[in-house]
């Protein structure tokens, strides 16, 4: 198994297939430590993490701060309606300050796209993207990895359906990376003007026929419509799109019958998800969020835990 090397983890496409799999194999011995009385090891204790968020969050920030903590870490959170941010400071400055306090790694989310990159560049502190406006989430994307392995034992030669705003969608981008690399088959779908042009040359397929998408998949990943990213009228209606493309009890009715659906959340009912599949037995949502304190109690340990920094 190929030593752990990055300083930082910015985005899957840096990761090499065997990295992404030391990461799933790493979360596979961690999550037993959250099913213990004691949820806590020494692995980290001394080390400080900063959760640095320009936008809003739950289950991303509350997951690294729980996976520090069991890893013994100290923890900072820090929002930009509480930081000097909201008096005009950049998130440069707001980053070196904190630097400045001798911090090991920074978590950051923010709404430009490559803002983390930036801040890794000039810090000394490791740097972990939790999420920069429409580029990357290379978290997310491995607790959908690991998630899947849990469930269906692989992810080589699985088909798995990408479906909804893949336009505005971090979390799509970074799945296609990690889940190509791993030697899945991916299809996208969407409405045509929430579908990045040429998207292809990142190895998946398209078909907007959502039935046809759900009858040939062994993963269904629903994403979110991202209402706040988008600048024009990508839609007619809210109502218009959970009729093409929501998925309902019915849609189901051709699928596999181990078929495993996953949703990053916050889950929009009625629009992306009917209430009746967001907890039904096809969803893994619910395993997604455990999941995650696993992943990221991983990567912060490659981090900060494998070598000196």
């Amino acid at each position: 198994m190929k030593e752990w090397t990055k300083h930082d983890l910015l985005d899957i496409q840096e990761l090499s297939k065997e990295e992404i799999e030391l990461v799933l194999k790493t979360s596979k011995s961690f999550k037993e430590v959250s099913t213990r009385e004691v949820k806590k090891v020494p692995t980290l204790r001394g080390k400080t993490v900063v959760l640095l968020f320009f936008e809003p969050s739950t289950r991303t920030r509350i997951s690294f701060e729980l996976a520090a903590k069991r890893l013994s870490a100290d923890t900072i959170s820090i929002s930009s309606s509480g930081s000097s941010a909201s008096k005009g400071e950049s998130f440069l400055d707001t980053a070196k300050n904190i630097e400045a306090m001798n911090v090991d790694l920074i978590v950051m989310r923010h709404s430009a796209s490559g803002a983390p990159k930036i801040v890794a560049e000039a810090l000394a502190p490791s740097v972990i993207n939790a999420g920069d406006g429409c580029r990357a989430h290379p978290t997310q994307a491995l607790l959908d990895l690991f998630t899947i392995k849990e469930r269906l034992g692989r992810i080589a030669g699985l088909k798995v359906g990408i479906v909804g705003d893949i336009l505005h969608s971090r979390v799509a981008r970074s799945n296609i990376w990690a889940l190509t690399k791993l030697g899945a088959k991916v299809t996208l779908c969407g409405p045509a003007t929430l579908m990045p042009r040429d998207i292809e040359r990142l190895g998946v397929d398209l078909c907007y026929d959502l039935n046809e998408v759900i009858a040939a998949s062994d993963v269904l990943m629903v994403l979110r419509l991202q209402k706040e990213r988008m600048q024009e009228k990508f839609l007619p209606s809210i109502r218009e799109y959970a009729r093409m493309f929501g998925i309902n009890r019915n849609r189901l009715k051709a699928a596999k019958k181990d078929l495993i659906i996953l949703h990053p959340g916050p889950t929009n009912r009625g629009v992306e998800l009917s209430a009746d599949v967001a907890d039904g037995d096809h969803s893994v949502i619910l395993e997604q969020v455990n999941n995650g304190v696993a992943v990221r109690m991983a990567i912060l340990y490659l981090l900060l835990g494998t070598k000196e920094k």
